[in-house]
């Protein structure tokens, strides 16, 4: 269970703490957890965010391939924790292909969660540090979308949220993958690292799960990315992020059908061996 930051109490009811509920409460979402750092993203990249999600393929493309995931190992879930929500676009896009789960949010920057109540209007969203969960048995999947990656701490991350999963449940994780592409991007982002998926599964297995499935996934288009990333890899006084994202909207198209492709053959049986990022789900027994 989680414990309320104004009065400890547990919080059981719908995320309302019955104690001392206007204490808790945020402006239009609940802080379950008083975080002591605001380390690992730039706040202020969240609006960015919000204006260029759904014109990106790289960003549709993983909201294709989460769906995916979901549908096909956690087919009876009744609920999902997103970590580190953001602006709300992975969420809504899960709210709308299953208006039978039961969602929420969860995420350590207020301008995060300020974008995602617009979005979300009835979806519970928390401020909270994924460090420090609290939360035992809480939901049937839990999922976390290119933010372990932020976490100096990222073994502490994964052993809160196996906690959170109730037995028969898993996780559902995406991080960019392969130290070598690390680019201006990276540091941009304000990653710790890009991993090698031997030591994601390492992890997560060390979690207490058991890892089902991994995939890279952005596999071929690997050598546009690479090709990308040698051309700007140090570069960080001059990277833009809009530029990186806002692509001339043929070659948008262009990705996202590659993107597609990969995707289905995902759903075949395939595996890449490598690409720019790694799916990676796991369960709970």
């Amino acid at each position: 269970m989680a414990s309320c930051i104004g009065c400890g109490d547990a919080i059981t009811d719908g995320w309302l703490c019955a104690r001392c509920e206007e204490t808790a409460r945020g402006p239009g979402y609940l802080s379950v957890i008083r975080s002591d750092t605001r380390d690992g993203y730039d706040s202020e990249l969240f609006a960015v965010l919000e204006r260029l999600e759904e014109q990106s393929f790289w960003f549709r493309g993983r909201n294709s391939l989460i769906l995916w995931a979901l549908r096909t190992y956690f087919p009876e879930a009744r609920d999902m924790l997103e970590i580190g929500c953001g602006t709300g676009f992975v969420l809504q896009a899960i709210g709308r292909a299953r208006p039978d789960l039961d969602i929420a949010g969860a995420e350590l920057f207020p301008s995060g969660l300020d974008i995602a109540r617009r979005r979300l209007p009835e979806v519970p969203l928390l401020l909270l540090d994924a460090r420090h969960l609290q939360l035992e048995g809480a939901f049937d999947v839990v999922g976390a979308f290119d933010v372990l990656e932020h976490v100096a701490e990222d073994d502490q991350v994964l052993t809160e949220m196996a906690r959170a999963v109730r037995p028969g449940g898993g996780l559902l994780l995406t991080v960019p993958q392969h130290p070598r592409l690390w680019s201006a991007a990276d540091s941009f982002a304000h990653h710790e690292r890009r991993y090698r998926r031997a030591e994601l599964v390492a992890k997560v297995k060390r979690a207490g799960l058991r890892v089902v499935r991994t995939t890279s996934f952005v596999s071929l288009l690997l050598p546009v990315l690479v090709a990308s990333r040698l051309r700007r890899a140090r570069d960080l006084a001059t990277y833009d992020l809009e530029r990186e994202l806002r692509l001339p909207r043929p070659v948008d198209r262009a990705f996202d059908s590659i993107l597609r492709t990969e995707r289905k053959l995902i759903g075949r049986g395939l595996s890449f061996p490598i690409g720019g990022s790694l799916l990676v789900v796991a369960t709970k027994s």
